[in-house]
């Protein structure tokens, strides 16, 4: 029940990342900074190690934690590129909101919204499966988790009205995106993970993970701002996670 109720705080982080989409103000940045460092942070400190653990076997002489490491990487960045959710390609699609084009880049904007949802029922479910292995593992993993929903809050929102959906539908997929991890984090009630395939699972969430911080979350965060205040939100984030797992392990 713990994953849910940390499932809960997703919900409502992401609530609040829409709801600062809509007057957001000249501190996102900021925010953004800090949670791209917790989930650099989580990465690096807890993430991988406990990976490793659970999957140590290797393939071709890699732990095949590594590999699923690579994977989750490769497989968001193909995902990504393939529906140009990125911020690099709004101006792309910003000037084509009208005429016949209008629906198709609708379109779009659902589509990139919709893999964003996605994205946050594989943060429940990392929620749950990382307190199936040990509630070390799921506390740092919840806090980056929560962290990184405000942005994805934000961006749901920000995506979906970007292509030229109306208010109600941006909301619609705001409040998807919100019961997403609960949803994903209840699943994982269900059913024991093994302790084998909890450890690729993880890999596989790590290159996630680091795959939105390094390039989406801090691009974002660094593009309208690069001041040295955002770097130290971000250093302060590592530091923070780094102190968390020190005094829990």
């Amino acid at each position: 029940m713990t994953a849910i109720l940390v499932a809960a705080g997703a919900f409502l982080m992401t609530l609040i990342g829409g709801y600062v989409a809509q007057r957001t103000g000249d501190r996102r940045h900021l925010v953004l900074g800090l949670a791209a460092g917790l989930m650099l942070g989580v990465v690096a400190f807890d993430l991988l190690p406990e990976a490793m653990r659970a999957a140590p076997d290797e393939v071709h002489g890699v732990p095949q934690a590594l590999l699923m490491f690579a994977v989750g990487f490769l497989v968001i960045h193909i995902v990504e590129r393939a529906v140009a959710i990125h911020r690099g390609h709004e101006g792309e699609y910003a000037e084509h909101t009208h005429g016949h084009r209008h629906s198709h880049h609708q379109g779009i904007g659902l589509t990139a919204a919709g893999a964003l949802v996605g994205h946050s029922l594989m943060d429940g479910f990392a929620i749950g499966a990382a307190f199936q292995a040990g509630s070390t593992v799921g506390t740092v993993v919840a806090i980056a988790v929560v962290a990184h929903d405000f942005a994805d809050g934000f961006n749901t929102y920000t995506i979906t009205r970007l292509y030229g959906n109306n208010r109600r539908r941006a909301l619609t997929l705001l409040g998807a995106d919100a019961l997403a991890p609960v949803t994903g984090a209840a699943i994982t009630l269900l059913f024991t993970i093994p302790e084998q395939l909890l450890g690729l699972y993880l890999g596989f969430f790590a290159g996630f993970l680091l795959y939105l911080a390094t390039s989406d979350i801090l691009p974002e965060a660094h593009s309208p701002h690069p001041s040295r205040t955002t770097l130290l939100c971000t250093l302060a984030g590592v530091a923070f996670m780094w102190l968390v797992i020190g005094l829990a392990s």
